[in-house]
């Protein structure tokens, strides 16, 4: 990866705060560049027909009735705590059992297995960044949301639910986490115009609710 000559403007020329690394993505990661502008304008220039198709709710993405929720998991795909754990529990052992011949998941990148004992039809798995304040941390986590609808379109899915990706023990700051969620999942809707997708944000507290809501 080529890394701009401010990214490396930061202490020990390796690691950038959430603020620069928000900055890097937005500049020079995002793909088309549509929206070069600040964190806070970013979000006014959401269309209203985008805007209803996404919603924030907070509570328990494993009771949801949607065609997929995405689980925040780890690259060995066997389960884990938080999202990762509770997901395995609710849907049962057989999800485990496919998660076995799935041989793990890079970073980034989503996997796609039944939904078993869950509502949900099918869950989507995909490994979040740890993060480390590098510049490549916003671009794996855009494309968790991305690789995540791209595979959900795939299997013509119509409704997903996302919890917040890297925010727990990964560690990333909920701010920028939120802003780089909201802005690549907008971007999508917006390429894929023509194509039925109901987002869903679904938090796990009142905090990371009031966080989303903002963007919105």
């Amino acid at each position: 990866m080529i890394v701009p000559a401010y990214a490396n403007s930061t202490q020990n020329n390796e690691y950038m705060t959430g603020e620069q690394s928000y900055r890097y993505y937005n500049e020079f990661l995002w793909p088309t560049r549509r929206w070069s502008c600040s964190k806070s304008e970013v979000f006014t220039m959401i269309s209203e027909k985008v805007k209803n198709q996404i919603q924030v709710v907070q509570g328990d993405i494993t009771k949801l009735d949607c065609d997929c929720i995405v689980n925040a998991a780890n690259r060995s795909l066997l389960g884990g705590g938080g999202v990762d754990g509770a997901i395995h529990r609710a849907a049962g052992p057989e999800l485990l059992a496919e998660c076995r011949t799935l041989h793990g998941c890079r970073t980034g990148e989503a996997k796609i297995t039944k939904g078993y004992r869950l509502k949900a039809k099918y869950i989507i798995h995909t490994v979040g960044p740890i993060y480390s304040g590098t510049a490549e941390d916003a671009a794996q986590l855009a494309d968790c949301y991305r690789n995540s609808l791209d595979l959900a379109k795939e299997y013509e899915l119509h409704s997903i639910a996302f919890p917040a990706i890297s925010t727990g023990v990964y560690g990333y700051p909920l701010e920028d986490a939120t802003a780089i969620a909201v802005k690549t999942v907008a971007q999508w809707l917006e390429d894929h115009a023509d194509y039925a997708m109901q987002v869903i944000f679904c938090c796990f507290d009142a905090r990371t609710e009031r966080v989303y809501q903002a963007r919105l």
